[in-house]
C-alpha cells in the first residue's frame, strides 16, 4: 500500500497524553486492511459459490452481495454508542472476532439458508469502519485525526484491489466458498494485535460545558458552517495546522450520502458496460480498468490531503465535478485509452472526495462523542451503498449497462452545485470574520 498518509511528525504532530502514536496508527491500518481484505474479496464470487449451495444460476448473487452492507448499516449505529460507553478498543476487538465467526459459519453452510445467515451476521457483528475509527477519533483529533482518517480509507482502496485478485488465484486449489474458512484468520490476527493496542484517551478532548458551547455556535451558524480556513488566516489561539470550524451534521451526511451514491452506483455492472464497448478485452484487463481509481487514491491521496485540509469544501465540489466528468466519459469511451482516462477522471474525483470527506469528519468530532458520529456516519454511507446498487439494477435491467453511469453522473453534477455553493458560502463566511 502506497499511502502514506502519516508523514514524519513534527513537534506540533506530537501524539498527546492519552492520545496514540503513529506505529499505533498503522497498525491500526493494518488491521483495517486484513478486515477489509476479508469482507471485499470473496463478494465478487458469489455467482461461483451459490450454485454449491442450491442456486445453480447463482439468482441470488446480487441480494446476498448487499445483505452484509444493509446489516452493517443497521448495526453501526447500536455498536457506535456501545463503543462510546464502555470503552472502543473493546468494541473494535468485537467487531474483528464478529468477522471472524461470520466467516466461519459461511465457509461450513451447507445450504443456502444456512449461508445467507452468516451474511447477515457479517454484516451485524461486523462494523470495523466505525469500529476503527471511533477509536482513532478517540485518540486523536484535527488534522491528525484526518490524516488518518485518510491512511484508513487507504487501507481498503488496497484490499479493494488486492483481494479479488488473490481470491481468484487461490480458487484453482481452494473453492472460493471454503475461502471463507481461510479468511476467518486474518480477523483473528487483527484482534490479536489489536489487543497489544492501549485503550485511547481523546487529547484535549472538551468538557461537557465545552461540547454545549460547541452545539450553541454550531446552531447560530446556520444551515451551513465553515469547513476550513482560507490557507493562512487563523484566529488567535487556534491550531495553525487545523481548519477552523466545521460543517453540520446534516450537511456532512448529505455529502457522505450522495458521494456514495454517485461513485458506487458504476461498480456492479462497470464489467458488462467494458465488456460490451471492448469487444474481446480479457478479464485482466477489465481487473485492471476496475482498479484504477482506487489506485489513484493510494498514489495521492496524502498529497491530496495536504492541499486541501484548510479548504475541504472546495475539495469536495471539485471531488463530484471530477466524478460527474468520469461517469459521464463512461457513457462515450470505446477504446481502451479512452476507458482508461475515463477511469482516472473518476479516479481523481474519488481521491479528492474520500479525503476531503475524512477532513470534515476530523472536524465534526469536536465536542461528540466518536462512537455515535461514526456508527450514524457508517449508517449513512451503506444507505448509499444499498440506494445506488437497487438503482443500478433497476435502470440496468430498462435500459442497459449505459445507465447506471448516466444516473451517478446527474446525482454528482447535482451534489457538485450544492458542495460548490457550501464552498462559497464558506469563503464568504471567513472573509468577513
Amino acid at each position: 500500500m502506497t499511502v502514506d498518509a502519516l508523514p514524519r511528525q513534527s513537534e506540533r504532530d506530537a501524539a498527546p497524553p492519552g492520545g496514540i502514536g503513529r506505529r499505533q496508527v498503522h497498525a491500526v491500518a493494518a488491521c483495517y486492511f486484513v478486515a477489509s481484505f476479508a469482507a471485499l474479496g470473496l463478494p465478487p464470487y458469489l455467482t461461483a459459490i451459490l450454485p454449491g449451495l442450491g442456486d445453480p444460476q447463482g439468482r441470488w448473487a446480487g441480494v446476498l452481495y448487499i445483505v452484509p452492507t444493509v446489516f452493517s448499516a443497521l448495526g453501526a449505529p447500536l455498536w457506535g454508542r456501545l463503543a462510546d460507553r464502555y470503552g472502543r478498543k473493546r468494541l473494535l476487538l468485537r467487531a474483528q472476532l464478529g468477522l471472524a465467526v461470520s466467516f466461519l459459519l459461511a465457509g461450513a453452510a451447507d445450504s443456502l439458508p444456512a449461508f445467507t445467515l452468516a451474511l447477515v451476521l457479517q454484516g451485524f457483528l461486523g462494523g470495523t469502519f466505525a469500529a476503527t475509527n471511533g477509536y482513532l477519533a478517540a485518540a486523536l483529533d484535527g488534522a491528525r485525526l484526518s490524516r488518518a482518517l485518510t491512511l484508513m480509507q487507504g487501507s481498503a482502496r488496497a484490499a479493494l484491489v488486492a483481494a479479488p485478485i488473490l481470491v481468484g488465484a487461490l480458487s484453482p486449489w481452494i473453492d472460493p466458498h471454503r475461502q471463507y474458512l481461510l479468511m476467518a484468520v486474518l480477523p483473528l490476527a487483527a484482534a490479536v494485535l489489536l489487543s497489544l493496542l492501549p485503550e485511547p484517551g481523546r487529547p484535549g478532548a472538551g468538557t461537557t460545558a465545552e461540547a454545549g458551547a460547541t452545539a450553541v455556535a454550531e446552531a447560530a451558524a446556520g444551515a451551513v458552517a465553515a469547513a476550513g480556513a482560507v490557507a493562512g488566516a487563523t484566529p488567535t489561539g487556534a491550531p495553525a495546522d487545523e481548519p477552523i470550524g466545521r460543517t453540520p451534521l446534516r450537511v456532512l451526511y448529505g455529502l457522505e450520502f450522495a458521494f456514495v451514491f454517485a461513485t458506487i452506483i458504476s461498480f456492479p455492472y462497470l464489467i458488462a458496460l467494458a465488456e460490451e464497448r471492448l469487444p474481446g478485452v480479457s478479464g485482466t484487463t477489465t481487473g485492471v480498468l476496475f482498479a484504477l481509481p482506487h489506485l489513484c487514491y493510494l498514489a495521492f491521496a496524502a498529497r491530496t490531503h495536504t492541499a486541501f485540509l484548510h479548504r475541504p469544501h472546495t475539495g469536495i465540489a471539485l471531488g463530484f465535478g471530477f466524478v460527474a466528468l468520469g461517469l459521464a466519459g463512461h457513457s462515450v469511451a470505446d477504446s481502451l485509452p479512452a476507458f482508461a482516462a475515463v477511469r482516472l477522471l473518476l479516479g481523481a474525483g474519488l481521491t479528492l472526495g474520500l479525503v476531503c470527506l475524512s477532513v470534515l469528519a476530523a472536524e465534526a468530532c469536536r465536542g461528540r462523542a466518536p462512537g455515535r458520529l461514526f456508527g450514524s456516519l457508517e449508517f449513512v454511507s451503506k444507505g448509499g451503498a444499498v440506494a445506488a446498487g437497487a438503482v443500478a439494477a433497476l435502470v440496468n435491467g430498462r435500459f442497459g449497462a449505459t445507465s447506471p453511469v448516466l444516473v451517478g453522473t446527474a446525482a454528482a453534477l447535482l451534489a457538485a452545485v450544492a458542495a460548490a455553493a457550501l464552498s462559497s458560502h464558506s469563503r464568504q463566511r471567513w472573509s468577513r470574520s
